[in-house]
């Protein structure tokens, strides 16, 4: 039995799911937790800070160290998950960027 292709997304198939017949979403449609799209961007630079501390986190020559502070990490976060002040989020951003800036400098010295 051969295997059915995939639907058209919005073009001869149909409508994409949640669209109307027309294949517009209705302003009204918009899921309730929707972004705009400053906290998007905001998001998106909050999940880049998070990558890089973990990435720099990996160049820790302890294993007990590596594992301290990727939990830090994770927990400080965490904890800061559901902050909404766009002050206090751009605070939390650079002094996130100047505590991996430390790090990556406490790294290079080491290696030299």
């Amino acid at each position: 039995m051969a295997a059915a292709a995939p639907p058209a997304r919005g073009g001869l198939g149909g409508p994409v799911a949640g669209q109307g017949r027309s294949g517009v979403m209705a302003a009204g449609r918009l899921p309730p937790a929707a972004l705009t799209l400053k906290q998007f961007l905001r998001r998106q630079q909050v999940l880049q800070l998070y990558r890089k501390i973990l990435r720099a986190i990996r160049e820790v020559p302890a294993e007990q160290d590596r594992r301290y502070l990727r939990d830090w990490a994770r927990e400080e976060f965490k904890r800061n998950k559901d902050a909404t002040e766009e002050d206090a989020i751009r605070m939390m951003i650079t002094q996130g960027n100047m505590q991996l800036q430390e790090l990556q400098r406490t790294l290079k010295l080491a290696k030299s």
